[in-house]
């Protein structure tokens, strides 16, 4: 009765924390799941329950599109060395985008202090939990898309106009990141609008959820984003355009038990004094459509001499 009581106070005590939490036994079966790791990834515990090593739902990848499940799973290593692991991950949110994770796997040992399992113990790393408020503001101004939840165009102008000022009157520099989905029509087409309206929300989700809280996504037009980044120099602008590449294609959704899953195109550059809001998004534009003309998936640089 008594270790009875104390489990159900364990349990408690684990599912009223913010972190997310799950058991792993030694052949990474998942046996434990809380509140937490539900509230955060979007997957209920009768989704968890059971898999292995989250590889069927949360597909765990690195910065560089790696899959971590494999050879290169942390949680193995932990039952394998009985050491903790810790590591910066993007799971895949139930809605289909990549959401940013730190995450470390603990061991389980037993009253011989042989490893019989591991918990993994993740916090949510996207900057977007700063944002509620920022977002109920722009909808209060007519600045949101509602269908993407991120800045609309007329946003986007006034944002980048202001970035321009500011950069022309302190030297402050950004770049401009355009981004647009390869083969979106033929997406609507074979799946259906709904499917299409689902895409856009997990790419903006993705870039949204990837970008620093100070840095600034909105969509376009249609199938179309525009990202502001600021202090940034050419070598970080290629990289976070790349990451942004490797995290929408590593985006997916289920649709009728088949994951579905797109590319994007970008164009980017670094912003110049003499630019103006117009001449900033047509160059990041043409630059896009470099990437469109080799095949997609792609980054197209202005390189900056």
């Amino acid at each position: 009765m008594i270790i009875d009581e104390k489990k159900e106070f364990l349990e408690e005590l684990i599912n009223n924390i913010s972190d997310g939490v799950y058991f792993l036994n030694p052949d990474r079966v998942i046996n434990f799941w809380n509140q937490g790791a539900e509230k955060i990834t979007g997957y209920q515990k009768n989704d968890a329950l059971g898999k292995k090593c989250a590889h069927s739902f949360l597909d765990p990848i690195d910065e560089w599109g790696t899959k971590l499940c494999d050879d290169m799973c942390p949680a193995l290593k932990t039952l394998k060395t009985g050491k903790n692991h810790h590591l910066k991950a993007y799971f895949r949110h139930k809605e289909g985008y990549r959401l940013p994770v730190s995450i470390k796997f603990l061991p389980l040992n037993n009253s011989q202090m042989e490893t019989v399992g591991a918990v993994g113990i993740f916090s949510n790393d996207s900057p977007k939990l700063t944002m509620p408020q920022r977002i109920l503001e722009l909808e209060r101004m007519a600045l949101l898309d509602v269908l993407t939840q991120v800045g609309n165009r007329r946003y986007i102008e006034i944002y980048l106009k202001s970035r321009l000022e500011e950069m022309q009157k302190y030297q402050l520099s950004f770049g401009v990141i355009f981004i647009d989905i390869d083969k979106f029509k033929d997406v609507n087409k074979v799946y259906g609008i709904k499917t299409g309206d689902k895409i856009l929300k997990m790419v903006a989700q993705t870039i949204s959820n990837n970008i620093r809280f100070f840095d600034f996504v909105g969509r376009w037009d249609d199938d179309k984003f525009l990202v502001i980044v600021t202090n940034v120099d050419q070598t970080r602008l290629d990289f976070i355009s790349n990451k942004i590449r490797l995290l929408a294609a590593a985006s997916s959704i289920l649709i009728e038990n088949k994951l579905v899953n797109i590319t994007v195109s970008i164009g980017a550059s670094l912003a110049r004094l003499i630019d103006t809001p117009e001449s900033l998004s047509k160059r990041v534009q043409q630059l896009m459509l470099q990437s469109k003309k080799s095949g997609g998936d792609s980054v197209s640089l202005e390189l900056k001499t």
